[in-house]
């Protein structure tokens, strides 16, 4: 079996979706709280803005993949109406189960529905737009999830990826520093778990940047690639077309 990284750690990579799982499973109860206090609540912004080079429109399909809590497919759901659709779908069980009661809370439940990335249960073609945010890194094929979300994707229809990217290389070493122990101490005090925070950064260098990560796109079949640095660079939104 072949090597792939968990943070800076190889590890088999039969045993990467266990651990990433672990991880998500043990923050999944407080994890928009941590969003809040890591990013100043700037997450926030970025997804708003997500939205918007989105455009999704009334009646669209929508796909939400590793999409968490479901404040994104949330947002989504407001945006396509009543005769659009849209699923959240996320690996993690724990994830997907805060997402859901999110969703009903809210009055917007819609399909759930737990599942991988790079195997996911739709059809060709059935999708206008799909969507990932911070949820690519963890994957452990990116390239195979690429082509199953270009697979799923309906001739015209838009891929968004919003993850952590390269900084701007002035900023690095304060990012550094805040990355590598802010996050660990902050992990400690709101949940008890440094170790899933330090991971976090470490998982953040370990991924491509924004122009590798726009070449993957390429290679997974998607056309006009684009991307926009958010915050200076901490986060890149990409975006790409199924021709």
């Amino acid at each position: 079996m072949a090597d792939t990284h968990f943070g800076f750690e190889t590890v088999p990579e039969g045993e990467k979706a266990d651990r990433v799982r672990g991880v998500f499973s043990s923050v999944a109860d407080k994890y928009d709280l941590m969003n809040d206090l890591m990013s100043a609540g700037l997450h926030r912004l970025w997804k708003v803005f997500t939205l918007q080079v989105a455009a999704v429109r009334p009646g669209e399909k929508v796909l939400d993949i590793a999409g968490g809590t479901g404040d994104l497919a949330s947002a989504f759901r407001e945006r396509v109406g009543a005769a659009g659709e849209v699923w959240l779908t996320d690996i993690n069980n724990a994830m997907l189960t805060r997402g859901r009661d999110r969703l009903l809370d809210e009055g917007r439940l819609g399909p759930v529905a737990q599942c991988d990335a790079e195997r996911l249960p739709f059809p060709n073609d059935r999708f206008d737009v799909v969507a990932v945010a911070f949820g690519l890194r963890n994957m452990t094929h990116k390239d195979a999830a690429l082509k199953e979300m270009r697979r799923v994707l309906r001739p015209g229809g838009r891929l968004l990826v919003l993850e952590f990217s390269k900084v701007w290389e002035p900023l690095a070493p304060a990012y550094d520093f805040y990355s590598f122990k802010v996050l660990p101490w902050l992990g400690q005090k709101v949940v008890d778990d440094p170790d899933s925070y330090r991971y976090l950064a470490e998982s953040i260098r370990m991924h491509p940047d924004q122009e590798t990560l726009k070449g993957l796109m390429e290679e997974a079949g998607l056309a006009r690639v684009e991307y926009f640095n958010l915050t200076a660079g901490v986060v890149a939104l990409h975006r790409g077309y199924k021709l």
